[in-house]
């Protein structure tokens, strides 16, 4: 299964300039998905964030992970009646450089799904190399009206 930006945005609420996915892959629904963010110069984040030697920040990289899993978590008949927010951030490591040019594979793999809460094991990959790994845990919280 794959899926273009249309898709995506039907998925996440996420919108440019905090749209972190730019294609989906692959999916297997309850197990895993492969999404991917072309890294452009002209993205807003560069103009500020060491702008003679332009790196993606890392906390874009473990968003577009969490943007990633929440897509999956979407296709996985997982009660999404809600609003999905990042509770935990553990393990990750930044191994790599993302650069301007880059193309980032963004994986993801369901751990763990319990009540409300799903836990998801991720890495991003440039060029096959590993730049970025760790675990997301994401609460969906109803509404309150």
């Amino acid at each position: 299964m794959r899926l273009d930006i249309k898709e995506i945005m039907g998925l996440i609420p996420q919108r440019y300039p905090f749209l972190f996915v730019d294609r989906v892959e692959e999916i297997v629904p309850g197990e895993k998905i492969v999404a991917v963010k072309n890294v452009s110069m002209d993205e807003p984040i560069f103009a500020g964030h060491f702008p003679s030697n332009p790196i993606l920040p890392g906390v874009v990289i473990v968003e577009a992970l969490a943007q990633t899993s929440g897509i999956l978590a979407a296709k996985s008949n997982i009660d999404m009646a809600g609003t999905p927010y990042l509770v935990s951030i553990d393990n990750f490591r930044f191994r790599e450089p993302v650069l301007p040019g880059d193309t980032m594979k963004l994986e993801s793999t369901i751990k763990k799904h319990f009540k409300n809460f799903v836990a998801f094991s991720c890495k991003a990959c440039v060029n096959g190399k590993i730049v970025a790994e760790g675990e997301l845990l994401t609460a969906i919280v109803k509404e309150h009206t």
